[in-house]
């Protein structure tokens, strides 16, 4: 079973996306992966506030960090690549971390 790391948007229309991400998680299971979507973990109430630049910064960072020990990160695009996305996506380059972009609607 795969570690993955799922990348979708999630700051804008905040319901579509957590909606969309869950989806996304779900779709991640039934490929046998075992997925973490840290942006609907580390977004829930009483643990980080993703208006907050610096939690948001937090959020993200930690997310990253599980790239150490994932086989793969995934980036949900129906939507779009949003600026975490982008950031998250430059980071898997520049660390030569195997990535790939999927739709599922």
């Amino acid at each position: 079973m795969k570690r993955v790391i799922l990348e979708s948007p999630y700051a804008g229309d905040v319901e579509r996306n957590i909606k969309y991400s869950r989806m996304c998680v779900k779709d991640s299971l039934s490929r046998g992966e075992a997925p973490i979507a840290s942006h609907l973990l580390y977004t829930q109430e009483g643990i980080l506030d993703d208006l907050n630049p610096e939690e948001r910064k937090q959020g993200i960072d930690a997310g990253l960090k599980w790239k150490e020990v994932a086989d793969l990160q995934v980036f949900y695009i129906d939507y779009g690549v949003s600026p975490g996305m982008q950031y998250g996506m430059g980071y898997a380059k520049e660390h030569n971390i195997p990535f790939e972009t999927r739709t599922i609607l």
